[in-house]
């Protein structure tokens, strides 16, 4: 993936080594990185005290110092990784964002409505409320494509292999036209479809023809597998196969069902990204 803008999404104790392969390849593929340090800060504890007309607010003592310190450190870390990234000769900016979560999935939000991938950071899987809102709003809120455990491998935007796992709908489109540019590249491209209907409402009356066709005619060496899903959930399937083919990357449209159902019950989305044997590319 040459030229593009990459929104990298990290935590407030991120290390500037962290980006030391991603720098790397980011100078090879004049790739610009934009460059988000999160930090939630708690809401304002504001406290009530007295009745009525008399009643009177008041915060904790120290509160206020206690968020300078906080946006003080980040802004060091900010720099320090800035530094880093000049001395690597990567062209970058490095943005500070802190307050409440909401915030920050709205900064998020905007820095993917400009960009062509947004990369996660697992860093930011410590906390996982957390982790899951920057997900959902790169996914519903942005025009980007999100990639997941990426920021220190290489081969992610330079794969040998990729595994598409296909089904026939839009977010599965929109991840497949996202991720073109590294499957150009990619020396074989496996389309994986798990129980296809093979009808023409469904997944066609020929699986996976028509999405090889277009790939083929890209340039890219496809090759169409059907796998029965054995009454195994189907991302442990896709992320068995992708092993199995060596894949570097797997691509996947995102909550092709709603949201609330697959927190609720689980799904294939849920398992991709709660998953860190290989990266993932996803849209919705």
């Amino acid at each position: 993936m040459k030229n593009a803008t990459i929104t990298v999404i990290l935590g407030e104790n991120a290390q500037p080594t962290d980006l030391e392969t991603l720098s790397r390849t980011a100078l090879e593929r004049n790739i610009h990185l934009i460059v988000l340090l999160l930090s939630e800060l708690p809401p304002i504890p504001v406290y009530s005290m007295g009745i009525g007309t008399f009643s009177t607010y008041s915060l904790p003592e120290n509160w206020q110092a206690d968020v300078d310190q906080a946006n003080s450190a980040l802004e060091a870390q900010r720099v320090k990784i800035s530094q880093y990234l000049v001395d690597q000769g990567a062209s970058a900016e490095v943005r500070a964002i802190s307050g409440a979560a909401l915030g920050m999935q709205t900064a998020v939000a905007r820095a993917g409505l400009t960009c062509d991938i947004i990369m996660i950071g697992d860093d930011l899987r410590s906390d996982e409320r957390l982790f899951n809102d920057i997900v959902h709003a790169a996914l519903f809120d942005s025009s980007a494509a999100v990639m997941l455990n990426t920021v220190d491998a290489a081969a992610a935007l330079n794969p040998q292999s990729a595994l598409v796992a296909w089904k026939a709908g839009i977010p599965a489109a929109r991840a497949v036209r996202a991720a073109l540019p590294v499957l150009r590249a990619a020396q074989d491209v496996t389309v994986a479809l798990f129980d296809p209907i093979s009808t023409s409402s469904q997944d066609g009356e020929n699986p996976g023809s028509d999405v090889a066709t277009w790939l083929n005619h890209q340039g890219c060496t496809v090759a169409v597998q059907e796998y029965p899903s054995g009454g195994q959930e189907i991302g442990t399937g896709i992320i068995k196969r992708a092993r199995e083919t060596a894949a570097d990357l797997i691509v996947m449209g995102a909550y092709d069902h709603s949201r609330l159902r697959e927190r609720v019950f689980g799904g294939t989305t849920r398992t991709l990204i709660e998953q860190r044997d290989r990266p993932v590319l996803l849209c919705h």
